[in-house]
């Protein structure tokens, strides 16, 4: 897999880059959780993804790059995921968001060709579903115009478990992340690709935010399922540096208010908007998962050499 991902790239002038593992930075989102370590007194914290390093070279060179590295998450550990994992991500100037998915259909398409086990390799299909169509196929509800107490209800109404401390008083966006895991993804292909765009604007992360056909405001954002396995997840990226500050320190006040550490907000790649990241979008793909859909397994534990307690 690591071979053909490489000759994808090097055919296509993308270039491969390296960039540190540990930061003095951590991810201020407020669903992640760093792993730190320590040197001579000072805190450093093992990257969730390489994003703001890369994006840092972006800004210098102003040409297209990949990786593949090892990323980190203070997560659960069950059958899809392990607290150390495989990122391959990659970030293209001048393209738009459905160019990436474009490009990463290509690359999926090559290794499913390439990789698949034999049962499993035909018949590949890709499909592709805004944020907004795929909530009102499943639930029949607007996401960008749907309140909590509205979620609250249809929960509910139709028996979607609802966990301990979420309730109609919460943020819609925790609402829609529950709803999307719980009723929506089930309704995906379950032996093919969905790609799900242009998500709530307040879901924006690192993504632009643009008025779509609708003129409803969403996020360039899109992630990529399997069946229910999210595999991937890309933006149209924000290149505004005071924007990306503000919501760094909006996240981090979501942090606060959920009990968890503030994050140290990363300096570097706020000069580097500054100093100029070229339009681009770019996507993350865990290539464990990807894996275990080429192989179709069904524990992550099955496309790793160690894992868990093995470290």
């Amino acid at each position: 897999m690591l071979k053909s991902i490489r000759a994808f790239f090097d055919v296509r002038n993308v270039i491969e880059v390296e960039t540190p593992l540990l930061s003095r930075y951590s991810s201020t989102d407020p669903h992640l959780n760093s792993l730190q370590s320590s040197f001579r007194g000072r805190c450093y914290y093992l990257n969730t993804s390489p994003e703001y390093a890369m994006k840092r070279l972006l800004a210098g060179w102003q040409q297209a790059i990949f990786q593949i590295g090892k990323a980190f998450r203070d997560d659960v550990l069950d059958v899809t995921h392990n607290m150390e994992f495989t990122l391959l991500e990659w970030y293209r100037p001048g393209f738009e968001m459905s160019q990436l998915m474009d490009e990463l259909t290509l690359l999926i398409d090559d290794l499913w060709q390439t990789l698949a086990a034999d049962d499993v390799a035909t018949g590949i299909r890709f499909e592709r579903l805004s944020y907004q169509q795929a909530f009102e196929n499943s639930t029949g509800l607007n996401p960008h115009q749907i309140s909590s107490e509205q979620c609250y209800q249809y929960a509910n109404d139709n028996d979607v478990e609802i966990p301990q401390g979420l309730s109609e008083n919460d943020d819609v966006n925790e609402w829609l992340d529950w709803l999307l895991t719980q009723v929506v993804v089930l309704d995906f292909c379950r032996d093919g690709f969905t790609f799900l765009y242009d998500y709530p604007a307040a879901q924006c992360s690192l993504a632009k935010i643009k008025m779509d056909a609708q003129q409803q405001a969403v996020a360039k954002r899109f992630e990529l399922f399997f069946g229910e396995l999210e595999l991937a997840n890309g933006f149209c990226e924000l290149t505004d540096a005071q924007q990306q500050l503000l919501r760094f320190q909006q996240e981090n006040e979501k942090r606060q208010n959920a009990g968890k550490q503030k994050a140290i907000i990363d300096e570097h790649l706020i000069a580097a908007l500054k100093h100029g990241l070229p339009d681009c979008s770019g996507v993350a793909v865990g290539l464990d998962r990807l894996l275990m859909v080429l192989l179709d397994v069904a524990h992550i534990e099955q496309v790793l050499s160690f894992s868990g307690d093995d470290f």
